[in-house]
């Protein structure tokens, strides 16, 4: 059973008013790599000036929080959203986003699709991973999804949770599955290899470690962490496509530390996946104006306080052929 397609609601929206929506904006999607790079780069020059252990708390924090925000323009870069040339939208997204963070995007891309065809169901890769994770059961204690949240600046949790992901999407893995075709994937190694060929000339081995992979480790996962319960679990019925995953409404903090690009409206991309992060909000206000969507979209008031009250409060049945999270 699949809860994946829009045309099937009646959500009273009229394509003429859709169709400007799917417009995409290359300038602006790489003006948004950029700045997120330039972040990325301000913060480890102030923090190396003004190194003290808050500091460097604060510097992971925003570190891993645009690490985070870069892998979310790759996710539009998965669905196409970046570059009409397909090839270049992939090899420019691997080079500036996804060999960085030890991946490609044409295995998260084929891991992503499956989980768009059958969403939260047996097939859907993503959804099948976290079945049965101490992480993703739920209902919980609000102390206990605090701890867990915690246990990401131990270092601990992030290093389960990388082992995880490079098994999935590491171009070791896309090596593998190229191979049976006489592909091979030297992009990636030759990245690699200039990365540590320049960290070796200009001794910038501590650099990296203390700012790239701590990080890495840390927040990065940690921030994917909470946006991936708040996508689909927690308080979800999962009895409808419109119950199946929840939009969050943000503040401004939450935006640039747990939602950035307008990932929040996460309904509202798997109703459309063509429309481009900056035009989710749009997209929105306009569902919103179709009474069904009002009256059935799960649309959570915020992580800290909405999402935080959500992850306690109901028990999930399992039921056939739809599965829910493991309690």
């Amino acid at each position: 059973m699949t809860h994946n397609d829009a045309n099937d609601l009646n959500l009273s929206v009229k394509p003429t008013d859709l169709k400007p929506l799917f417009k995409t904006d290359a300038f602006r999607h790489a003006s948004a790599i950029a700045l997120d790079w330039v972040l990325i780069a301000a913060t480890i020059i102030a923090t190396s000036y003004f190194f003290t252990w808050y500091t460097y708390l604060l510097a992971i924090s925003i570190i891993g929080a645009r690490m985070h925000a870069l892998a979310i323009l790759m996710h539009d870069a998965s669905h196409y959203r970046f570059l009409k040339n397909r090839k270049w939208n992939d090899r420019l997204t691997n080079l500036l986003i996804m060999y960085p963070l030890f991946s490609s995007i044409e295995v998260y891309r084929r891991n992503h699709m499956r989980h768009h065809r059958h969403l939260n169901t047996e097939d859907d890769p993503d959804w099948v991973s976290k079945l049965g994770k101490k992480s993703f059961t739920f209902p919980k204690t609000k102390q206990a999804f605090l701890l867990t949240i915690l246990s990401y600046f131990t270092l601990v949790q992030g290093i389960k949770d990388a082992i995880w992901f490079l098994k999935r999407f590491s171009v070791s893995t896309e090596a593998k599955q190229q191979k049976a075709k006489g592909q091979k994937n030297r992009a990636s190694l030759i990245f690699m290899l200039s990365l540590f060929t320049l960290l070796t000339i200009f001794n910038g081995w501590v650099y990296y470690a203390i700012f790239w992979v701590v990080p890495y480790l840390s927040t990065f996962f940690m921030f994917q962490y909470i946006r991936s319960v708040a996508e689909h679990f927690g308080e979800l019925s999962y009895d409808h496509l419109l119950t199946s995953t929840r939009t969050v409404k943000t503040n401004l903090l939450e935006r640039f530390l747990l939602a950035p690009h307008n990932v929040g409206y996460h309904l509202e991309h798997h109703l459309y996946p063509a429309v481009p992060f900056y035009n989710l909000p749009k997209l929105h206000n306009l569902l919103m104006e179709g009474a069904e969507y009002q009256e059935k979209a799960h649309i959570t008031d915020g992580y800290f306080i909405g999402l935080f009250n959500e992850l306690g409060t109901v028990t999930v049945p399992i039921e056939s052929g739809h599965k829910a999270q493991a309690i």
